[in-house]
């Protein structure tokens, strides 16, 4: 049998904060960066999204049903491209036709809401899955979650929300003596097949392709082959940031070229063969549940979740954010909703991180703070403002309690926070917001 080569991409791009002040405080509710977020995604479509899909394009083209690769696309990233590079969406639209791509599920805002509320969580994972139908005419079978975050507790959420794929990372820790390369289970729910990321492999060309100090430069695409080892382990999972190619690592690195030539090489060697997550668990049988009580994810030396709440500044964030979601669930207001979302977004606690020894470089080139303490205040000023915006929507909301019209809109409904009381629990699918006719 041959040996499974699965290649999976991540792609999100985080809504920014504009650089909000203490006196902004209940007088400007514009949190977003929209000038920042328009340069960046514009420079980071032309540098690696429209190049890279393009030569996926005519990988395709060339091997036809013998190459696959698999992306995940969050719903925070898919906004910007309708907003300001459409032609990203109709690129991913074309890679979806060629049948060679699957679409992954995972959390529409890229949040951490599977550590915090099971019902954020859902109606996240819910609202994406519609969106990547919406966009590509296909429904996600198979699960990421933010930064492949997993414990036995969040994959038993993500089995009872249907899904009996999922990818996470192949820590160390977790793994002891066992390989990465094999398909393993959960151990609550035996059904959910988990797929672990070959962690060394991955970041070879993630982090080290174009390091001239490593000592296996340059990386070529028969040498990387030559690692894939088919004696041993029945898959390797390739994950990683799909702004590695193009933005991460320059065109000049020779990135693009190494790219263009894996295929032949994993094809031509006769002992591999490409696939996605969805195939790959069809294929192969869990070898053995691994337990993983302490959540993980793909971030750091650590391979856990100290890259986003390993502070006391990130831990208060997170915290009070989440802390909001009974009064949201009362009010039930889709402009307020839609903020909470993207306030969720783990980027903002990534900022915040106190990480600087063993990491400090990776967290330094995605932080556009100067400080830790410089991204908590700004964010906590925002967060300020969207508590006295709920604040003075319950308050509205208690003072007219005898008007009780309802007027339907078109974003589904959020879930009510586990300790809501009964009367904001919605059975309906789609959000309502409360009216108060004149009587």
């Amino acid at each position: 049998m041959k040996k499974s080569i699965c290649l999976y991409f991540q792609v999100h791009q985080p809504t920014r904060l504009r650089q909000y002040r203490f006196f902004d405080i209940g007088k400007d509710s514009h949190y977003y960066d929209d000038f920042t977020n328009r340069t960046i995604l514009k420079r980071i479509a032309s540098h690696c999204y429209i190049p890279m899909n393009n030569l996926l394009l005519e990988l395709a083209g060339r091997y036809g049903s013998d190459f696959k690769v698999t992306f995940s696309i969050t719903g925070s990233a898919l906004e910007q491209f309708d907003r300001y590079a459409p032609e990203v969406t109709e690129s991913f639209r074309k890679l979806a036709r060629t049948g060679c791509v699957e679409f992954l599920a995972e959390t529409y805002y890229h949040s951490l809401a599977s550590l915090a509320s099971q019902s954020e969580f859902k109606h996240q994972v819910e609202k994406h899955s519609r969106a990547i139908e919406d966009h590509f005419g296909v429904k996600p079978t198979a699960f990421r979650n933010t930064e492949l975050v997993y414990s036995d507790a969040v994959g038993k959420q993500v089995f009872d929300l249907g899904y009996k794929v999922m990818l996470t990372e192949g820590a160390r820790h977790i793994l002891g003596w066992k390989s990465p390369d094999y398909v393993y289970s959960n151990p609550e729910c035996s059904q959910l097949k988990l797929l672990l990321r070959n962690y060394s492999l991955s970041d070879d060309i993630a982090f080290r392709f174009s390091d001239r100090g490593w000592q296996d430069w340059p990386l070529t695409a028969e040498k990387f082959v030559s690692w894939l080892n088919p004696a041993e382990g029945e898959i390797v999972n390739i994950f990683m940031d799909y702004e590695t190619f193009g933005e991460h690592q320059k065109a000049s690195s020779g990135i693009f070229d190494f790219m263009r030539y894996l295929p032949e090489a994993v094809l031509s060697d006769g002992r591999f063969e490409f696939t996605t997550p969805t195939l790959a668990a069809r294929k192969h049988k869990a070898v053995s549940p691994i337990e993983v009580p302490d959540a993980i994810s793909w971030a750091d030396e650590e391979r856990d979740v100290t890259a986003w709440l390993g502070n006391e500044l990130q831990q208060d964030a997170f915290n009070k954010l989440y802390g909001q979601a009974e009064k949201l669930a009362l009010v039930n207001d889709p402009v307020l909703w839609e903020d909470f979302g993207h306030l969720q977004e783990s980027d903002h606690l990534y900022y915040m991180s106190t990480k600087f020894f063993s990491d400090g470089e990776v967290h330094r080139y995605f932080n556009p703070y100067s400080t830790p303490y410089e991204a908590f205040i700004n964010y906590m000023n925002v967060l300020s403002d969207f508590i006295i915006r709920i604040d003075d929507a319950v308050a509205t909301s208690d003072a007219k309690p005898e008007q009780k019209a309802v007027e339907p809109v078109p974003e589904p409904e959020a879930p009510a926070a586990e300790a809501a009381p009964k009367k904001a629990v919605r059975k309906k699918t789609t959000r309502t917001v409360k009216k108060k006719p004149n009587k």
